[in-house]
C-alpha cells in the first residue's frame, strides 16, 4: 500500500513538473526571458505546499532550471530562425562573455543556503520586474546608428532594415555579469539582456528577444554542465521537464510572432513583484 501511494505521489509530482515547465517556457519564450525566472519560484512554492517536492534546494532548483532552459532555448530558436529573427553573429559576441560567466555563477551557487537564496532571488526578480519596464521605453529611446559608424550592423526584419552598433568590450563585459547571474540563480538572463541590447546597442525589440533566446541555449548548457559535475541535477524529474519546456518554448515563439505582448508583460511584472516580496519575506522570516 505504501509503495502504491509513493507511486501516485511521484506521478502527481511528475505531472506538476510538466505543467510548470510548459508555463515557464511559454512565458519565457514569449517575452525573451528564458523561463527560469518563472520556473524557479513555482518550484520553490511547490516544495512548500506539495508532497514529493522535498528534493528542492537552491542547488537542485537552479540546476533543473538551467537544464530546462537549454531545451526551451532550442525550441524557441528553431521557430525564431524560421522567421529570420535571430542575429547569430551578435549573439556569438555576447556569448564570449556570458558562457564563462555562467560557469562561474554555477560554481558560486554551491555556497548559497535556502534562506539566502529566497532573499537574494526575491530581490533579483523585483529588480528584473523594473528592468522590464525599460523595454517599452527602450523601443522609443532606441538610439539611431549610422551604418558608417565602427561596429555598425544592419539586419532586415519583417521587410524593414534596422541598424545597430556592437561594442565588443561593452558587450562581453555586460554579458559576463549577466552570465554569472544565470549560473548563480538559474535565470536565462534575457530579462536583463533584452533591455540592454535595445538601449545600449540599438536592437529592435523582436530581434533582441530572439537573439537573447539563442544566447540562452549556450549559457544554460554550460551552467548545466557545471551543475551536473557538482551533482545538483535531480535526474528523476528531468524527463518530465524537458518535453514541457519544448512545447512551451515553441508555443511562446509562435505567439510572440503573432501578438503584441504588452498586457502579458504588465501582468508578469506585477506577478514578479508579488512573488519577489513573498520570497524576501520567506528569506528573512
Amino acid at each position: 500500500m505504501i509503495k502504491k501511494n509513493e507511486g501516485v505521489d511521484r506521478m502527481v509530482v511528475a505531472l506538476i513538473c510538466f505543467i510548470i515547465a510548459v508555463l515557464a517556457a511559454f512565458i519565457g519564450s514569449l517575452v525573451g526571458l528564458g523561463g527560469g525566472i518563472i520556473l524557479i519560484p513555482l518550484l520553490l512554492l511547490s516544495s512548500q505546499y506539495v508532497i514529493g517536492f522535498e528534493w528542492v534546494s537552491p542547488q537542485s532548483v537552479v540546476a533543473m532550471s538551467l537544464v530546462v532552459m537549454v531545451f526551451t532555448g532550442i525550441s524557441s530558436v528553431l521557430s525564431y530562425a524560421k522567421q529570420k529573427q535571430v542575429d547569430f553573429y551578435a549573439g556569438s559576441i555576447f556569448l564570449a562573455g556570458s558562457i564563462p560567466g555562467s560557469m562561474i555563477g554555477a560554481w558560486l551557487n554551491q555556497y548559497v543556503n535556502m534562506d539566502g537564496f529566497y532573499l537574494y532571488f526575491g530581490l533579483l526578480i523585483i529588480v528584473i520586474s523594473f528592468i522590464m519596464s525599460l523595454r517599452k521605453k527602450a523601443s522609443k529611446l532606441r538610439r539611431n546608428v549610422d551604418i558608417l559608424e565602427p561596429g555598425a550592423r544592419s539586419f532586415e526584419l519583417k521587410g524593414e532594415v534596422y541598424i545597430y552598433k556592437l561594442s565588443f568590450i561593452s558587450a562581453i563585459s555586460i554579458a559576463l555579469f549577466v552570465g554569472m547571474l544565470s549560473g548563480l540563480f538559474g535565470i536565462g538572463g534575457g530579462a536583463i539582456m533584452v533591455p540592454v541590447m535595445m538601449l545600449l546597442f540599438g536592437f529592435p525589440a523582436h530581434l533582441a528577444a530572439a537573439t537573447s533566446m539563442f544566447m540562452i541555449i549556450f549559457v544554460s548548457f554550460m551552467g548545466s554542465i557545471t551543475h551536473i559535475y557538482l551533482g545538483n541535477v535531480v535526474w528523476e524529474y528531468v524527463l518530465f521537464f524537458i518535453p514541457g519546456a519544448w512545447i512551451g518554448g515553441k508555443l511562446g515563439a509562435k505567439v510572440n510572432h503573432l501578438l503584441s505582448n504588452n498586457v502579458l508583460e504588465l501582468l508578469l511584472k506585477v506577478m514578479l513583484i508579488l512573488v519577489g516580496i513573498r520570497m524576501i519575506m520567506q528569506g528573512i522570516g
